[in-house]
């Protein structure tokens, strides 16, 4: 009885045992606790497939053995009275453990949501998957930076003035490196705001092709010609971008010329002619077809359809086939095509001589039809 009754720190031998039992059974009961409750979920989630008692299970995985033991080790410490610098020591150290452990439980948390939607959308979304990695990179980089901060306002650090000198030096990094930073902002807004996505067709200021790859700090794009034309992030978003491939329809717009010789009667049916032969075209719909304009060799019309299916070379094909039907109609009705000319009158007493004279070089008609891009 003496020999428990002996003091050692304050504090009799019959109450540090009991402290010490105290933290065994608690690590003992807490780590049995941790086996089954794991088992349990495990054979729930395996069963019922939920993500709840999927997510509860990594979770419980992610529970250090090391925090198990400093949960105990407090449970019996707090039995005893300690100096109050060891037990300022204690707690300090409790409090940076149980941030550490927090820490590890959102990071799994935050892994557990990248992989559910990058699963839901591989295969599907490629630009999406690209879109939750980087989301989740940045959640992770605030998650350990407001952990970190924490522990250091519990350690006694002024973080005010730490967070104020940090924000000097960013300001100086970020300019030395403020062209890397916009490309990498460029990135996310592209990942985040989705102007285009990989396959899409798209055009640059004079450039076009088939976006490749979108990378934190370029965006890589296949020419028609077949060379690789590379955007930084930055410039790219400064830029006006046409995305042909979420056009759902094409217009078109090309125009044809006659002589100023055809009878009144056939510049009336022209029009009309010129609708029968586009509506005969499958997947177009007609808007218009006017005599514009009485141009300086040519009466000019002009012709307006759309290409119900956007797809480049279908617009061809129809195209194609509309001018050789109305080349067809039109020599079917007699009526000519203009080409670039000139009438020289010659005066010679008192008659007038017309004399027609026609350029060396002969300009093509009618005008090619306007609808970009592939």
């Amino acid at each position: 009885m003496r020999l428990l009754a002996l003091v050692l720190g304050g504090n009799t031998l019959q109450t540090w045992m009991i402290a010490v039992l105290v933290s065994a059974t608690a690590l003992v009961a807490l780590w049995l606790a941790k086996r089954l409750i794991g088992r349990f979920l495990a054979v729930v989630s395996e069963r019922t497939k939920s993500e709840t008692e999927s997510l509860a299970s990594k979770i419980l995985a992610r529970t250090g053995f090391w925090f198990l033991l400093a949960v105990s080790l407090y449970l019996g410490l707090s039995l005893v009275d300690l100096p109050e610098r060891a037990a300022g020591i204690v707690s300090k150290v409790m409090v940076v453990l149980v941030f550490l452990q927090v820490g590890l439980w959102g990071n799994v948390i935050v892994t557990h949501l990248v992989a559910r939607n990058i699963k839901a959308r591989l295969g599907e979304d490629d630009v999406g998957v690209a879109t939750v990695y980087a989301v989740g990179f940045m959640a992770r980089l605030i998650l350990w930076a407001v952990v970190f901060l924490l522990i250091l306002e519990n350690l006694g650090v002024n973080i005010t003035t730490l967070v104020a000198g940090l924000g000097i030096g960013g300001i100086a990094v970020a300019l030395a490196v403020q062209n890397i930073l916009g490309d990498l902002f460029g990135s996310l807004s592209i990942l985040l705001d989705k102007p285009f996505v990989i396959g899409d067709f798209i055009i640059v200021d004079n450039y076009m092709g088939t976006v490749e790859h979108i990378g934190l700090k370029s965006t890589r794009i296949r020419s028609l010609s077949g060379e690789q034309l590379i955007f930084s992030n930055s410039d790219l978003l400064k830029s006006r971008i046409r995305n042909y491939k979420r056009m759902y329809e094409r217009r078109v717009v090309f125009s044809l010329g006659v002589t100023y010789e055809t009878p009144y009667e056939k510049l009336e049916r022209i029009p009309v002619l010129i609708r029968e032969v586009i509506e005969a075209q499958p997947g177009v719909r007609f808007d218009r077809a006017h005599f514009n304009e009485y141009g300086p060799f040519s009466l000019n019309f002009e012709v307006v359809y759309y290409v119900l299916n956007p797809d480049y070379d279908t617009y061809m094909d129809i195209q194609q086939a509309i001018n050789l039907a109305i080349f067809r109609r039109f020599k079917e009705e007699e009526i000519d095509f203009a080409y670039p000319t000139q009438t020289l009158y010659h005066k010679t007493g008192p008659q007038l001589f017309a004399v027609p004279v026609i350029p060396q070089t002969q300009g093509i008609w009618p005008t090619p039809p306007s609808a970009e891009g592939k």
